[in-house]
Formats: structure tokens, C-alpha cells, sequence
């Protein structure tokens, strides 16, 4: 699985390289590739701090997904079959809806 992220600059999700690295340099965590480009033309680079947490974000998101789709595969095979091994013991119980409670007369 890749790490999926959102650019901060038009919102836009995005797929960069897994070595996070384009031909011309480095893929930003925060910027999608074109958002980075106009930035990099307009002489601005991203802040080291939000790239961390677009990273830790992202790493947290992609171990999340992975869990939950772990967890249905291992509740499928540790339960097995669970119907009850006894009738209900009260009366109550086997009358139904209604049952004679219900009745007038």
C-alpha cells in the first residue's frame, strides 16, 4: 500500500513516488506536484515542520487501513459457528409476541 496525501494549497489528494522523490527533486508531503512547481518558481519551500505531519499523518492513516482490513479476517476465524447450546429457560421467553399475556378475557 502507498501513502495517499492532500495538498495544502488546493485540496487536491495525491499519489507521489514511493521513494518520494520526482526526476527533477523531491516529492513535498504538503504540495501536489504542480502546486509545488508554481511554489518552487515563486521561490518558497514548504515548512519542515507540517511535512512531518502530513507524513505521520499519512503513516497513520495507511496502518489504520491495514488494521481494519486485518481485524474482519480474524473475527471470521475465531468464532466458528454460535448458535446457542440450550432453549431459552424462561416461559416468558417461548411465548412470542403477544404470547397468552396479551389476551383478554
Amino acid at each position: 500500500m502507498r501513502l495517499v496525501f492532500e495538498c495544502v494549497e488546493c485540496g487536491g489528494h495525491y499519489l507521489p513516488p514511493e521513494n518520494m522523490s520526482y526526476p527533477d527533486g523531491p516529492a513535498s508531503p504538503v504540495w501536489c506536484s504542480a502546486c509545488q512547481g508554481a511554489k518552487r518558481a515563486e521561490g518558497l519551500r514548504e515548512d519542515p515542520l507540517l511535512a512531518r505531519v502530513a507524513l505521520a499523518a499519512a503513516r497513520a492513516a495507511l496502518a489504520r487501513r491495514a488494521a481494519d482490513q486485518a481485524e474482519p479476517v480474524a473475527a471470521a476465524q475465531g468464532r466458528g459457528d454460535v448458535r446457542p447450546s440450550r432453549p431459552p429457560l424462561s416461559r416468558r421467553a417461548r411465548s412470542g409476541p403477544g404470547g397468552v399475556r396479551g389476551k383478554l378475557g
